[in-house]
């Protein structure tokens, strides 16, 4: 079926499903995809005017969830409504959550084996240096006053320690509003004409979570405690997806033992050569703990709630944003993700051991990843190569 639709006309559900599918297929690079929605959405099919996609984005970027699946569910949103907004966004993570249920399954069967330890072992020093470009990317973007600078220190103290991550996200905020209150905030405002809210998806939906967590947690406790972990997680990722590794490696690692430090950072490592947010290594994670249908549990638990939140304040962002104190704690929350993916970055390097091949691996990951101009799938299979052939 070719792809083409004609300009300012609403597509279809098939067409749009197709299109992210189409997309997601190629979603490498976070973040960066939403300049490729971008394109598809306003410059080729014209379902948007630029105005319009940029107040999205603001929109995605002040809620919790990976960035580029929240920006897919707002075209579907303001394009065809909420079918529209459910459409686009599974269809543009389908594939990831596809590829890393096969990778998953292929790593539970041949990780003991000698290349492949070799090349995980190569992937964990490449993965240290894609969380501290992470880190100082956050860090460039965000951290423009002395303020900024002292909550990002606290932060790092506090996550250092392992406070838990919901306290360390509240002080955030409450860091934000006392520290910013003298501070003014650029308000941009989304032009709601079109009718994209509805609450009979409210009425449908929220039940259905909850019935949905009452039969797990009667059925089988562990699949309850796994989705409502990571439903709590997706609902403190404020920042991108990156900032929900952190919260999950509190969790999962640090707090309830679920796994060992060296499989979570495979996990990641996995979750970076799968298109999509790299949030989808929670269907890693899900898949280790409890198979098949844990990987399935944990991907739905992992999304449902930002795009739950984006479809709920889509409508009422101007009132949220025209808001002081909203703004100043938003602000003090984004700003706490340097600190917690400094940490994670540390803790990280702490678990590898060092040696001359590994640290030159992660200093020429890290500077080919600085300059912008090496993608970072070609940054982990060369890792993945150079890891097979040296380690």
């Amino acid at each position: 079926m070719q792809l083409q639709q004609s300009i300012n006309q609403k597509p279809s559900l098939v067409y749009l499903a197709l299109s992210f599918l189409k997309l997601g297929v190629t979603a490498f690079g976070g973040p960066a995809m939403v300049s490729y929605i971008r394109k598809m959405a306003v410059e080729r099919n014209k379902w948007l005017n630029e105005d319009s996609f940029r107040d999205g984005v603001a929109l995605c970027q002040t809620i919790p969830g990976a960035t580029a699946m929240q920006v897919s569910a707002y075209v579907g949103l303001r394009t065809r409504g909420i079918p529209g907004a459910i459409v686009s966004f599974v269809s543009f993570g389908f594939p990831a959550f596809v590829l890393m249920m096969v990778l998953s399954a292929l790593y539970v069967q041949t990780h003991n084996l000698p290349t492949i330890v070799s090349a995980f072992t190569g992937l964990k020093a490449i993965i240290v240096a894609i969380i501290a470009n992470a880190t100082i990317s956050f860090a460039r973007t965000s951290l423009k006053r002395w303020e900024d600078i002292i909550i990002v220190i606290i932060i790092t103290g506090l996550f250092w320690y392992r406070i838990h991550p919901i306290i360390v996200i509240s002080v955030s905020a409450l860091l934000g509003m006392a520290l910013y209150r003298k501070q003014s905030f650029n308000i941009t405002k989304i032009h709601t004409t079109d009718k994209i809210y509805s609450t009979r998806f409210f009425a449908l939906i929220l039940p259905i979570i909850a019935v949905g967590f009452f039969v797990l947690f009667f059925i089988h406790r562990n699949l309850f405690e796994l989705a409502a972990l990571m439903f709590r997680i997706d609902l403190f990722a404020f920042g991108g997806g990156f900032s929900s590794l952190p919260l999950m490696f509190h969790e999962i690692v640090g707090a309830r033992l679920w796994m060992d430090s060296s499989t979570f950072l495979n996990g990641i490592a996995l979750g970076q050569i799968t298109p999509g947010p790299i949030v989808i290594t929670a269907t890693f994670i899900g898949y280790l703990l409890q198979g098949p249908l844990g990987g399935l549990v944990a991907t739905i638990s992992v999304f449902s709630p930002s795009f739950i939140m984006l479809v709920g304040m889509a409508p009422y962002f101007d009132r949220l944003r025209n808001s002081a104190w909203f703004n100043k704690a938003i602000t003090g929350i984004l700003i706490s993700f340097v600190g917690l993916l400094l940490t994670m970055t540390i803790r990280f390097a702490i678990d590898i051991q060092w040696d001359i091949p590994r640290v030159l691996l992660t200093s020429v990951a890290l500077v080919a990843l600085l300059s912008k101009k090496v993608d970072i799938l070609w940054v982990v299979l060369t890792g993945t190569v150079i890891s097979i052939l040296v380690l």
